[in-house]
């Protein structure tokens, strides 16, 4: 028996005069209370109550346990409460990270709807492209774009995220129109810094990953600047098409390969732990997942 048990057992008892009226309050045998009793006298090594036929009454030991448990139980006795409302309420500091793109994109609105609709939650939001150790940096959720790798997280799939391979019309007018994957190879392209092995873009081809090696302009931690530098006419860029549809659609930048490019890229969010989830956490979950919508597709 923990000490904890020991200790409310022999509180009761104390404030009650009786074992078996404390029995009765607990929910346990009378002998189960008197052994508790027993077990906590023994590993204190000191007489705590004073046993008669009728009643019970406290040593000097004992009076001294009850005034300083008091604090200590009530304190315990708190703190269940609040955590059993952390999982029952949506409530608490929700620590999340996400890429530096979606803070540029609907992501930041849907935090403040969902700050509404909870509003005893209070997130924390992070951005970095930096894939981290959930666990060792304290974070609730992550958010993060791409191929959904066996890592030692759970993750909850969002949404399909297509991919948008564009460059301006006066560079494609310059440099050629791709009609395969292979025929990025002789394109300045602005590629991620991220990316390991090597700047390459990612294809699908006969439904399968295809990689081309490609030659690299500039390279970013972010899609922001590279969007930039290829508005100005420098190269190719590969980003996610939310980030980029704002300039698709005024026809500043132009998608081709469209057959090619992968089905398999996701936002999801990842997560550490399946069970004992507080409200808060699985209630952004939920939120999410309902909340964010297929893209609209590219013309």
């Amino acid at each position: 028996m923990d000490g904890l048990e020991l200790l409310k057992t022999f509180r009761e008892v104390a404030l009650r005069g009786s074992f078996s009226r404390a029995a009765t309050s607990l929910g346990m045998s009378k002998a189960n209370a008197s052994k508790y009793v027993a077990q906590l006298e023994t590993r204190f090594g000191v007489r705590l109550l004073n046993r008669s036929t009728r009643s019970v009454s406290l040593t000097d030991a004992g009076h001294l346990l009850l005034e300083r448990s008091k604090p200590l139980l009530e304190m315990i006795e708190r703190t269940e409460s609040e955590l059993q409302g952390h999982a029952g309420h949506p409530r608490g500091r929700l620590r999340v990270t996400a890429p530096h793109g979606l803070g540029s994109s609907s992501f930041s609105g849907l935090i403040g709807e969902f700050m509404v609709t909870y509003p005893d939650v209070h997130v924390s939001l992070h951005l970095s492209n930096r894939v981290i150790d959930l666990v060792e940096e304290g974070v609730d959720i992550a958010l993060r774009l791409g191929r959904i790798r066996d890592e030692n997280v759970i993750v909850r799939r969002l949404r399909l995220m297509d991919l948008a391979l564009c460059a301006t019309p006066g560079y494609w007018a310059r440099r050629g129109m791709p009609k395969k994957p292979d025929d990025m190879r002789r394109h300045d392209v602005l590629t991620y810094s991220l990316a390991a092995g090597g700047p390459q873009l990612p294809f699908e081809v006969d439904g399968q990953p295809y990689s081309v090696p490609v030659t690299s302009r500039m390279d970013a931690n972010d899609a922001a600047p590279l969007i930039g530098v290829a508005l100005a006419g420098l190269g190719a860029i590969c980003v996610p098409v939310m980030m980029a549809q704002s300039h698709i659609e005024r026809g500043a930048l132009v998608p081709v390969l469209k057959d090619f490019m992968p089905r398999d890229l996701w936002l999801y969010a990842a997560y550490s732990q399946r069970r004992h989830n507080s409200a808060a956490l699985r209630a952004l979950l939920d939120f999410l997942e309902a909340r964010v919508r297929d893209p609209e597709p590219v013309t």
